[in-house]
């Protein structure tokens, strides 16, 4: 029996990039429904900063992306900025319906091989060898745009806060790291039944920071 899951993404995160190479050890019969989504429309609802946004975890992050890369034999190198605008890679997957064979060329070109999709001669270049030969024209179309913004409020409205993340069943699991933890519950669909998992929707705040 197929299942399929939700997987929200943007390809400004190199933790999704990391993700999506994990794939091939998910279950045959899983379906995975990619959905490209603006990490920023995430934050601006939430309230959130991203990590590029703090200076001590940007470069944190920029290490542990590296670390794991080398760690689990994974080719990773970083673009030639970051933060940077992933607006173009987000509306060209959405243009290819959203395919997961060319979401994983769009990953490796900019986390593999470290190119920027921001450099208008590698990024045409990149798109003809997909079959695409004016990409901005084509994802400037307004109902790709406005597919990306419906993939983020319905990601919203879901309840997730950031990339990547996988919908199971209504379960939530988020960031590259809870990869082991959604493998875990398709081995064990009670998981979230044990005592210990339902307690932590009942356990009270005793304090909370203040928003001034």
């Amino acid at each position: 029996m197929s299942k399929a899951i939700d997987w929200y993404f943007d390809f400004i995160s190199p933790f999704a990039y990391l993700q999506q190479t994990r794939f091939s050890q998910f279950p045959e019969q899983i379906i995975i429904k990619p959905k490209p989504v603006l990490f920023a429309g995430l934050l601006n609802h939430w309230g959130h900063k991203g990590p590029a946004e703090i200076p001590a975890k940007r470069i944190f992050t920029y290490e542990h992306a590296v670390w794991l890369g080398k760690k689990l034999d994974i080719p990773l190198h970083m673009p030639p900025t970051h933060p940077f605008n992933p607006l173009r890679a987000l509306r060209l997957a959405i243009a290819m319906e959203n395919d997961l064979t060319s979401i994983r060329h769009i990953f490796n070109y900019i986390w593999r091989d470290g190119l920027s999709i921001e450099d208008d001669t590698d990024w045409l270049e990149f798109a003809a060898k997909l079959g695409i030969n004016n990409p901005d024209e084509l994802t400037a179309q307004p109902a790709i745009k406005q597919q990306l913004r419906q993939n983020t409020e319905e990601a919203i409205q879901s309840g997730v806060f950031g990339v990547p993340s996988i919908m199971a069943d209504g379960h939530l699991f988020w960031g590259f790291d809870a990869t082991d933890m959604y493998l875990d519950y398709q081995q064990n669909p009670k998981l979230f039944d044990q005592s210990e998992m339902k307690f932590i929707n009942q356990i009270p705040e005793s304090a909370s920071r203040s928003n001034r």
